[in-house]
């Protein structure tokens, strides 16, 4: 889309009209915050993954950028190249200009008075924003079922999940209603629903991605980072959104350079990549074990040299992380008490301000927030701190040190991205373990704060199967050279893009037909 920007072929204009096109063909009433009643399971069959739509700001951006390319001279020479490509930002990260509010009640109809970093720098390189995306309340979930303004359904089967917290973002890109995406990954909320709706997730090295802006759910695990439909497309727009920050005390210094000219390298003859042997087996459906195989296959011909390697403390990572992330959640969130922060609810008659608190958070609050928020107060209380907490926190160096140990052997991990394909809605609502048990893949990345991303590796009944690559921090690099690799190789044995495949979906072309 970008060269046929500046070629001239088509005008931001009419490529970020296609997009609003296709959010109203297929999106189905705005939901929740600014539209009807924001029920899912039942109602509209949309696919539902806006809670904003941004029509007018996104036109006149598109306008501007129509205008500066057409006059030509300097400030043409100066525009980004991805200037005038629409895109879609989840709504965890706040934007001047659009309500924020995190799916929840709490922060129904909230304006930010300022932007959070990444949205300033999308805008500064003139990117239209098209909305802001639905998720798991909070960003706390795996298949956007959490949303207070209702689900978002998958594009390749509308009675299933598009995964989570991510959901919204995914969702969009997969169905063409936006080709670029901003999620957030605190446990693999971009990589798991890039697994599930057949597009690319990337989660970057913590820290090489601002943070600032961004509603926080577990500050030393969340992280920023692209949903897109290629490789390429999340390199380049992760060099965007990425470098220091002075405003993010835990951003790096040094800017990750070089993403997009790996993606397009394309060689891997002599790369090493280790198959992690606690990352497949008992629990991965046959289907998506399947796949990951014939990828490793495909890597194999290529020239990549397989080793299996061992992380033995993995097995303990998603019980760590069911600990770290929720002890952070109570602290972060015990700001929304209607007021410091969040919409106030007061009792009938009035009452103290502990009943005004009381109240604000039983009705601002979902339940899977409030299980987590729960679970972290005891967690971090006194006498079961060390217990508890304490404990997860040494595992997590157990785990860091399992992959610091691991990449002395290899220069990328492989595995499944998700254990299973998309599941039906409803299905694990009930079962809070079984919904946790979709993130076992994708946690070691953030309890060690390294880069992972999620490229489709084909079919399992129908429904899309994710692969995973992970690099050492600050190896985003290595990570999209690895990824691209599989990438091309597999659209050359398919003979099609993967996203080619969606069925009965099409990209949007700028002049409006499918």
């Amino acid at each position: 889309m970008a060269e046929r920007l500046r070629a001239g072929d088509v005008t931001s204009v009419a490529l970020t009209q296609a997009h609003l096109d296709r959010i109203t063909a297929v999106d189905g009433a705005a939901d929740g915050p600014d539209g009807s009643d924001g029920s899912s399971r039942g109602g509209s069959r949309g696919i539902h993954a806006f809670l904003h739509v941004n029509t007018e700001e996104a036109l006149a951006v598109a306008a501007e950028v129509d205008a500066i390319r057409a006059a030509g001279g300097a400030d043409a020479q100066a525009l980004h190249p991805l200037a005038g490509v629409p895109i879609a930002v989840k709504d965890l990260i706040v934007t001047v200009g659009q309500p924020t509010t995190a799916a929840s009640k709490m922060l129904e109809g909230w304006m930010s008075p300022y932007d959070a970093t990444v949205v300033e720098r999308i805008r500064a390189a003139r990117l239209p924003i098209l909305g802001k995306t639905n998720l798991d309340e909070f960003a706390m979930g795996s298949s956007t079922e959490h949303s207070a303004f209702g689900d978002t359904r998958n594009p390749w089967d509308l009675d299933r999940t598009p995964g989570g917290s991510g959901g919204g973002s995914a969702a969009a890109v997969a169905a063409f209603m936006a080709p670029l995406a901003l999620g957030t990954d605190t446990g693999g909320s971009i990589r798991q629903p890039g697994a599930v709706t057949g597009t690319v997730g990337a989660k970057p090295t913590y820290g090489a991605v601002s943070r600032y802006g961004v509603i926080a759910m577990a500050s030393s695990l969340d992280q920023v980072g692209p949903v897109t439909r290629t490789v390429a497309d999340a390199a380049a727009l992760q060099e965007l959104i990425g470098g220091h920050d002075p405003k993010d005390s835990t951003s790096l210094p040094e800017p990750m350079d070089g993403l997009l000219e790996a993606a397009r390298n394309g060689e891997l003859k002599g790369l090493r990549i280790g198959i992690v042997s606690e990352l497949r087996g008992e629990g991965y459906q046959d289907g998506v074990l399947a796949r990951f195989q014939e990828a490793v296959e495909v890597l194999k011909e290529a020239g990549a040299e397989i080793t299996e390697v061992s992380c033995p403390h993995f097995g303990y990572a998603l019980g760590a992380y069911y600990l770290i992330m929720p002890s952070e959640v109570s602290s972060n969130l015990a700001k929304f008490d209607g007021v410091r922060y969040g919409n106030r609810v007061v009792p009938d008659g009035g009452g103290t301000i502990e009943q005004v608190m009381g109240a604000t958070r039983a009705a601002g609050f979902g339940d899977e927030v409030k299980r987590r928020i729960i679970l972290g107060t005891y967690a971090l209380s006194a006498g079961y701190y060390d217990a508890y907490y304490g404990s997860a926190q040494k595992v997590r160096t157990l785990i860091q040190r399992d992959l610091d140990a691991a990449f002395e052997q290899v220069d990328v991990l492989v595995s499944p991205t998700s254990p299973v394909t998309a599941f039906p809605l409803g299905e694990k609502l009930d079962d809070p373990l079984a919904m946790y048990l979709n993130d076992v893949a994708t946690i070691p990345a953030n309890l060690a704060g390294i880069p992972g991303i999620s490229v489709p590796a084909g079919l399992s009944e129908g429904l899309p199967v994710g692969i995973q690559f992970l690099a050492p921090a600050r190896g985003d690099a290595t990570m999209y050279r690895a990824a691209a690799a599989l990438e091309t190789r597999l659209e050359q044995s398919w003979g099609t893009p993967f996203w080619a495949q969606a069925p009965e979906l099409t990209p949007t072309t700028a002049g409006g037909e499918n």
